[in-house]
């Protein structure tokens, strides 16, 4: 068997216990070594095989799989944060399909969920935000059209935009040409929920410019939406006095 495991965003207490109880079970390991905390690999058995997947190509780790999988090895492939979000893990599970090799996942807890709770975050405010957009600027890898950063900005939500610190001039061009205000509230996060993480709140217009007085080039997030402000927002209806549910009556 082969486990897809999210390692969380950075902190070694921050895997899931299924996840951390498969990596104990393991045989073989195969992290994502660019990105995943390698404490997290002492959670393994002594007798466990690592691989860091960094420095492999894609039919390298197959054929780890393959091989593990010949002589009933349990597999766990280390994957940083959540593996559904800029994983590349479908083009693994499709070969693994075509050999018969069965997989399942395990999910993790995402950056941008880990850098949330850094700054006690709430993503969606009434009132100020009810959705949350997780994207990228276009790089190496394209993003389709409909997808582009102008047109999420649009909607003024709140954006959590990945693999981009490198760009954030573009990006805070794109940001404000798409409908955000200069003085829109960012939090820039380096290294969300490691021991060395950091923050830069600043705005859309100073961002490149603190990330650059800060020497913050890459494994960053940038939070985008007055959420990060945490004024002028709504309280939620749902504990409203005047509000009815099914297990509470409004009160008079």
């Amino acid at each position: 068997m082969v486990s897809f495991v999210g390692a969380g965003p950075g902190a070694v207490d921050l895997i899931t216990v299924r996840g951390m109880k498969m990596l104990q079970e393991a045989d073989v390991v195969i992290y994502a070594g660019s990105l995943v905390n390698p404490k997290l690999l002492t959670y393994a058995k002594d007798t466990c095989e690592v691989y860091n997947s960094a420095l492999m190509t894609l039919d390298e780790v197959i054929d780890i799989m393959k091989a593990a999988y010949k002589v009933n090895k349990n597999v766990v492939r280390l994957h940083t944060g959540e593996p559904s979000i800029y994983g590349a893990v479908r083009e693994q599970m499709d070969i693994l399909d075509e050999l018969s090799i069965p997989y399942e996942s395990c999910p993790g807890v995402s950056a941008c969920f880990g850098a949330a709770a850094t700054l006690n975050l709430e993503y969606t405010l009434p009132g100020i935000s009810q959705s949350l957009v997780i994207t990228r600027m276009e790089g190496k890898t394209k993003v389709p059209a409909k997808e582009s950063i102008e047109s999420f900005a649009a909607h003024n939500a709140t954006m959590a935009i990945y693999l981009s610190t490198g760009m954030l001039g573009k990006l805070s061009e794109r940001l404000i040409l798409g409908g955000y205000k200069e003085d829109t509230p960012v939090a820039l996060v380096y290294k969300a929920t490691w021991p060395d993480e950091k923050v830069f709140i600043c705005n859309v217009s100073s961002m490149e410019k603190i990330a650059k007085e800060n020497n913050v080039t890459k494994t960053a997030l940038v939070l985008v939406g007055d959420v990060i402000g945490k004024k002028h927002y709504e309280k939620s209806r749902l504990y409203a006095p005047d509000f009815s549910t099914e297990f509470r009556n409004a009160k008079e």
